[in-house]
């Protein structure tokens, strides 16, 4: 059982579109996952326009993929460093806790994680 960064079991991402490195709506990781898709983040038109200027154009859809195309409100399991990135350039979209895979943590501060969570109570 994967868990979050709360050591819980992961909540699903989203299944509308597809998210996770294994398609499976989850953040789920594993050693074959070199990118480390593990941060469930909510999408904004800033981050996806930041993502498409760093080369990861996650906007225009690619059916070869079943890729529908992200847009603002949609969420999906970021790479852990891209994520850092948008943060470190001040781009950083929010993010869900319950849905970030706990290997988040050997990037990312829980502290600075926990400035962008939607979901603490």
């Amino acid at each position: 059982m994967q868990k979050n960064v709360f050591d819980e079991i992961i909540d699903e991402c989203c299944s509308n579109p597809i998210t996770g490195f294994y398609r499976d709506g989850f953040c789920n990781t594993d050693d074959r996952d070199v990118g480390i898709h593990t941060v469930c983040a909510y999408m904004t038109e800033e981050f996806l326009e930041f993502s498409s200027q760093k080369g990861n154009d996650l906007s225009t859809p690619r059916p070869e993929f079943s890729f529908p195309g992200l847009k603002e409100g949609d969420s999906w399991c970021l790479c852990a460093e891209r994520w850092k990135e948008a943060y470190q350039f001040g781009k950083a979209p929010r993010i869900y806790l319950r849905k970030t895979h706990k290997k988040t943590l050997e990037i990312i501060n829980i502290e600075i994680l926990k400035e962008f969570a939607l979901d603490l109570d």
